[in-house]
């Protein structure tokens, strides 16, 4: 039986209608320590697929203590209390937002510049440090055609005139049907840290363009001033049996799977 925490949220949501077997989790909002140890026990489950979080970088540099608490000792409460169970965690690219060097980045270059980043990697260091067969995944910014939130995917299929993407701003963008897709293969993982999503060799600028022109979707494409790359080398999974379309691939795999392509 597969564990999912955060199961109405977008990931988390995708995750319990794909996988055979999976179950939702009640709220951990604000979860003791005793209260998760007893969820666990009652679940039953073998796998816990960790999902739920505070994402919004903006509410977590607001309210850090609720950052912390929902961010990384949420996380580890659930480690200590997996022993003899699979932990997956849903970590996040956001890690490296503070490295000098532009990318793409590999597993030891972490450096976050912001609370939603620094708690993200302080969640992962104490996740492993209590249970080394967990599994960290460090996530890209994930898109589908329904979210109740923008993402990707659906800002460019909802812009009027013009959008913006920096020419040097690179980083992989994730279709969240091919997460899904990845969760068999990444249960059975050694314990550790993974990038994990889509890969790109373009810049956010240059795929906007292409996918939009593909598309026939005639919008002005503004090139913006840079911001930090979230750029991942994601070669360590691919060993494992990890494997994502590239971000343009993905893209358009989601534009056919909803019509908007043929």
């Amino acid at each position: 039986m597969i564990l999912i925490t955060g199961a109405t949220g977008f990931v988390g949501n995708k995750l319990l209608n794909s996988l055979e077997g999976s179950v939702a989790a009640p709220s951990l909002h604000n979860a003791t320590k005793e209260q998760i140890k007893q969820i666990i026990e009652e679940s039953n489950a073998d796998v816990i697929i960790h999902t739920a979080a505070i994402a919004d970088t903006g509410v977590c540099e607001n309210n850090p203590e609720a950052s912390y608490h929902a961010n990384v000792l949420i996380p580890q409460y659930l480690a200590e209390s997996c022993q003899n169970r699979k932990l997956i965690c849903f970590s996040s690219d956001q890690v490296y937002n503070g490295t000098s060097e532009n990318g793409p980045y590999s597993e030891n270059m972490a450096n976050p510049a912001n609370i939603y980043g620094k708690h993200k990697l302080e969640m992962e260091q104490r996740v492993l440090d209590i249970l080394p067969s967990a599994i960290m995944l460090r996530a890209e910014w994930m898109y589908d055609m329904y979210s109740n939130k923008g993402n990707y995917f659906i800002n460019l299929l909802n812009a009027k005139d013009s959008i913006s993407f920096s020419s040097s701003m690179y980083r992989g963008v994730t279709y969240l049907k091919e997460v899904a897709e990845n969760m068999e293969n990444t249960i059975s993982l050694p314990g550790g840290v993974y990038n994990f999503g889509s890969e790109t060799t373009d810049s956010m600028y240059e795929i906007t363009k292409q996918f939009l022109s593909i598309i026939k979707k005639e919008i002005d494409v503004l090139d913006c001033p840079p911001r930090h790359n979230l750029w991942m080398n994601c070669e360590k999974a691919h060993k494992y049996g990890i494997h994502f379309s590239n971000t343009l691939e993905g893209l358009i795999c989601c534009a056919k799977d909803y019509k908007i392509l043929k």
